[in-house]
């Protein structure tokens, strides 16, 4: 079978978590090369995620680099039973740009969610009307047929917090963007509440940061974290003027996840939170 042409960001992860284990046994890939008995070239192709690799070629080369964190072994092995073309996302592939089929897959396999965001309702809590807004001043303008499938594609995003049993969701959200009026006032007021609705979810914790507090702390750094099966699979996805940018190197997983504590730590209660959003509403 060739090389994947256009590996999904999950296979790259197998494949670099693979290559972040050689390289802490102080092994080359002719090394490794050399225990499954194939040329180097594949080993490289199987840390980029451009060729699968077996639960059993995972096991004997974790083994080989003398890795004993038994848990990141099995959560890689349970990787590698992933094909892609299963998921629902699979249907808007060539249609939506792969970052975001991307995000719907890291959301999917994510065990918990932390987001905070300065100046949007976050995407998984956005209202259809809501939504449209937002796609409707990118720029450049969308076309008609890609803002439309977008817009169905964040309402499917939506059905994990639908699931039998969905993953806790925190977020976090500055005063800022509960006060934006994104669509006009009617928009805007069933944004919040539908807002209001979620928080009765038991898997969901909202926290507004609001506008009396004084330090900028969080001010620019809207941020996105899915949490893996162990903390070494953990993922952070930031917006930037280029792009979706996923991030998952040790040092940014430490700062975004003290990020998150510090502005959590900077918020309103949950019932302050909730208070404040319904005196929100009424204003409305």
């Amino acid at each position: 079978m060739p090389p994947r042409s256009t590996p999904t960001a999950r296979q790259e992860r197998l494949g670099t978590e693979l290559r972040k284990m050689r390289e802490a046994a102080a092994m080359t890939a002719r090394d490794a090369a050399r225990l499954l008995g194939v040329d180097p070239a594949k080993v490289s192709h199987i840390e980029s995620g451009r060729v699968g690799v077996s639960e059993e070629r995972v096991r004997r080369l974790a083994a080989f680099y003398s890795c004993d964190d038994t848990a990141l072994v099995d959560a890689l092995s349970a990787m590698t039973y992933e094909q892609r073309g299963e998921g629902w996302w699979e249907a808007y592939r060539g249609v939506l740009p792969a970052s975001m089929l991307d995000l719907a897959e890291m959301e999917h396999h994510a065990t918990y969610l932390h987001t905070i965001q300065i100046t949007h309702v976050p995407g998984l809590f956005q209202t259809q009307d809501y939504a449209r807004t937002v796609f409707s001043f990118t720029f450049p303008r969308l076309p008609q047929a890609e803002m439309e499938a977008r817009l169905g594609f964040r309402m499917e995003r939506q059905k994990i917090l639908l699931r039998d049993e969905p993953q806790p969701f925190e977020a976090v959200i500055h005063e800022a963007a509960l006060r934006m009026r994104f669509g006009g006032r009617k928009v805007a007021r069933a944004q919040l509440e539908h807002l209001r609705e979620l928080c009765e979810r038991p898997n969901l914790t909202l926290r507004v940061i609001p506008f009396r507090v004084e330090e900028p702390i969080g001010s620019g750094h809207a941020m996105y974290y899915t949490g893996g099966p162990v903390p070494q699979l953990d993922t952070v996805q930031i917006d930037t003027a280029p792009g979706v940018s996923f991030l998952h190197a040790e040092p940014h997983l430490r700062k975004y996840r003290t990020l998150f504590e510090a502005v959590k730590a900077a918020s309103l209660s949950c019932d302050a939170s909730r208070d404040l959003l319904d005196s929100i509403v009424r204003e409305l």
